[in-house]
């Protein structure tokens, strides 16, 4: 028997297969239970042979699998096994010390995201975090402390531990990424009622122009109320226009949707929130934790609640059906409701767990807001024009606001490639030879100028989905069909040569005689449109 059946088999726990071989195995199973439960064996499995090693590749395999399934609160058993066998065999390079110490800070992380985690679990792998980090713990525990004391509502104690993460020195590779720190406090500082405290920390973000793949729309996200709450209108405005292109898809972008609802019914714009919960309340069912879950339900309840107020409560939303519940049309008033017993239970859930009133509390101050002033007008939202989310001006762009076009060819430049980008709200970094990388939900792109003179557009798509050597011949024959059936992009197969392969593909267009900025978007569109189904098709294997 061979193929995906055969490749179960295995996996599921042939005493004789080699490590290597069960490992690779298990790795090519779905993602799932079957899956988890294959890599936790191929981990006992060697530290019975006496393979520490081994065992720490299959449970970090195991962690990232319950981290891509948005799973964080079953992190805290693999990763106490490994530390048990770091511990117990002294093993474990820097580097895998490292990546061990940001799982740790995931598991704690998990605490905030979901009440299925005790607080006692949490706290307890806290102290081992800072027991096992130089000094006093760095700012990676200093952050953990002052989130994890914010969830419980004692603010004293977490604007201690926030000016501790604030000014703790250095980096520390457990931290995550550090230009999203500035954006996790200014969030804090945001609820804490202190919106000049929130944009001091995003400025520098701002100012520094895109760093990651969620930088710089979430900054602009996390500054929406804060900015609207200061009287800069326009700016918060623009920011929400361009920020929420970027974030209307992907799950990455849910987190921010809360702060995109809310400031369309604080700025007198709930006719924009009814879109915005027309098209995203599907994802409500599904979402990657319950804090975001609760905050988007309640950030939902309150635009329909203006909405109400506003005259718009006869119009209906389409909810699809999810688990028991059937498909409905409702009207404004009726999900208004819906979406806050959701809020409003799981609100309490987190409050159960954590013996406060916090959340509750913190919930219903957000529903007992309403606009503070005249609507706010909003920019157009045209993909291909980038939104001015510089210092606001006083005046706010009218209805029929609209910048320049240069239709006119010009040479292939950096600056016209991250202008579209710009424009649709996509994240993304550009590196020292200029080449732009992003991510797009399961695709890797990257776009450059190559050719003697820079004027040749190339795209390079890779699926994060890696396939495993032995699958090579299936890998190249996907790469024919697609490459039969589709025109971009032109698939092919790399080896890394660690006994990974990734499937990828580019599209290149030569622009010697010039390209019109509209032609850009409609390239870079393109490229990332079939980029993203290749990485779907990739990820669809079994």
């Amino acid at each position: 028997m061979t193929g995906p059946a055969a490749r179960r088999d295995r996996a599921t726990g042939r005493g004789d297969q080699p490590l290597a071989e069960a490992l690779a195995d298990a790795r090519d199973l779905p993602d799932g239970p079957e899956r988890a439960d294959a890599l936790e064996r191929v981990a006992r499995r060697a530290e019975a042979t006496g393979d520490p090693g081994f065992a720490l590749r299959a449970r970090f395999e195991l962690i990232e699998t319950y981290l891509h399934r948005d799973e964080g609160w079953r992190l805290f058993e693999p990763v106490r096994r490994c530390l048990d066998l770091l511990d117990r065999t002294g093993s474990g390079s820097p580097a895998t010390v490292d990546a061990l110490r940001r799982y740790q800070r995931y598991a704690v992380e998990a605490l905030l995201g979901t009440p299925r985690v005790a607080l006692d679990q949490a706290r307890s792998m806290l102290d081992e975090l800072a027991a096992r980090s130089p000094g006093d713990g760095g700012p990676v525990v200093a952050e953990l402390r002052c989130r994890v004391a914010d969830q419980l509502g004692d603010e004293p104690d977490a604007r201690h531990w926030y000016a501790r993460w604030r000014d703790a020195a250095g980096t520390d590779p457990a931290a995550g990424c550090p230009d999203c720190l500035p954006v996790r406090r200014a969030d804090l500082l945001a609820g804490w009622g202190d919106p000049a405290g929130a944009v001091a920390e995003l400025e520098p973000v701002l100012a520094a122009g895109a760093s990651c793949a969620d930088q710089p729309t979430g900054a602009l996200a996390v500054g929406l109320l804060p900015w609207l709450r200061l009287g800069a209108t326009r700016r918060a405005a623009a920011a929400h226009v361009r920020a929420y292109r970027r974030h209307r898809r992907g799950r990455a972008g849910f987190g921010y949707l809360a702060a995109h609802l809310r400031f369309c019914a604080l700025s007198g714009n709930p006719a924009r929130g009814l879109e915005i919960l027309a098209e995203q309340v599907a994802r409500l069912d599904r979402a990657p934790d319950d804090r975001r879950a609760m905050e988007v339900a309640a950030a939902g309840a309150l635009v329909c609640a203006v909405a109400v107020e506003a005259g718009l409560g006869g119009r209906t939303i389409h909810r699809p059906g999810y688990g028991s519940r059937p498909a409905a049309d409702l009207d404004v008033g009726t999900l208004g409701g819906d979406l806050l017993a959701t809020a409003t239970a799981l609100a309490g859930s987190f409050d159960a767990r954590n013996g406060t009133g916090h959340q509750s509390g913190r919930i219903a101050a957000w529903l007992a807001e309403r606009p503070a002033g005249p609507p706010v007008p909003l920019p157009p939202d045209d993909p291909a024009e980038p939104a001015d989310t510089g210092p606001d001006t006083g005046q706010p762009d009218g209805p029929d606001f609209r910048p320049p076009v240069d239709e006119e060819p010009v040479p292939l430049s950096l600056s016209l490639i991250t202008g579209v980008l710009d424009g649709r709200g996509d994240g993304y970094a550009v590196d020292a030879t200029g080449t732009v990388l992003g991510q797009w939900g399961p695709a890797v792109i990257q776009f450059s100028r190559v050719g003697d003179r820079g004027d040749v557009l190339q795209a390079r798509v890779a699926a994060e989905r890696r396939l495993p050597a032995e699958r090579r011949a299936e890998a190249y024959a996907f790469c024919n069909a697609w490459n039969h059936d589709r025109l971009l992009p032109r698939a092919y197969v790399h080896d890394l040569g660690n006994g990974e392969l990734v499937l990828a593909g580019d599209v290149t267009t030569d622009l010697g005689y010039g390209v019109a900025p509209v032609q850009v978007a409609v390239l870079v569109d393109a490229a990332v449109a079939t980029g993203v189904a290749y990485a779907d098709a990739v990820a669809a294997l079994p």
